[in-house]
């Protein structure tokens, strides 16, 4: 396995985003993202058509009986954790746990680049969850909201205020950057070991790139789904 991308080079508009972007890796992330993209929308549009032709549950495996306990794990964890009205937020956190997952599963084949181990991508995945929670709390507490930031005494207030407001920002520079340095790390680890030793070692590095790929992107939900829960109480 190595960093040999060519066949990226020979698709449509690939100068047209190299140049726009000012870099060929942010190029690759690119297409590689829609690559992902288009996967799963094949998957889920052919797990949707076989689940509805099919009433009664299959007892074998299939692609939908797999989405569909994929979809019900996500779900559980988020019930789990943001309670009963949890399942109105799974479009955001299943989306974002099965699209980083993936993103991260898909630098394990040969040739292919983790749209992940770009910081461009992270940080558009982060920053959907910082956006996405403050709408929530705003929704949910109107202008009370702000109290939040600077805490329940009033007095107080001009200390809080910047010490929240910093807390915040660091919170999506904290989750691009972990996954973006988890992905990368681990992806060339995986490269340096394919290429030393193509036998033997690159098989252990391939359970551990899995292993971080998953572990990585729980992380991530579970971060968000906790930003999410705090913009839900009340002020503290």
């Amino acid at each position: 396995m190595g960093h040999d991308f060519t066949w990226v080079s020979t698709l449509p508009f690939f100068d047209f985003f190299t140049s726009l972007l000012g870099h060929e890796h942010d190029a690759n992330a690119v297409y590689h993202g829609i690559l992902v993209f288009l996967v799963l929308t094949i998957l889920v549009l052919i797990g949707y058509a076989r689940k509805s032709k099919d009433l009664i549950p299959e007892g074998k495996a299939s692609l939908a009986n797999f989405l569909e306990v994929l979809v019900e794990a996500v779900l559980g964890l988020v019930e789990n954790t943001l309670g009963h009205e949890g399942r109105r937020f799974l479009p955001l956190i299943g989306t974002l746990a099965i699209f980083i997952l993936f993103c991260n599963l898909l630098g394990l084949f040969p040739g292919f680049l983790p749209p992940t181990d770009n910081i461009n991508t992270t940080a558009a995945c982060a920053l959907t969850v910082f956006f996405y929670y403050h709408y929530v709390g705003i929704k949910r507490h109107g202008w009370k909201y702000v109290k939040q930031f600077t805490g329940p005494f009033w007095p107080i207030a001009p200390l809080m205020l910047p010490i929240e407001v910093i807390s915040h920002l660091a919170r999506p520079l904290s989750l691009s950057l972990r996954l973006f340095g988890n992905i990368t790390g681990d992806h060339l680890v995986l490269v340096i070991f394919s290429g030393l030793i193509p036998l033997i070692v690159p098989i252990f590095a391939l359970g551990l790139g899995i292993f971080v790929s998953v572990i990585q992107s729980l992380v991530f939900i579970l971060l968000s789904m906790m930003y999410i829960s705090g913009a839900l109480s009340e002020e503290h």
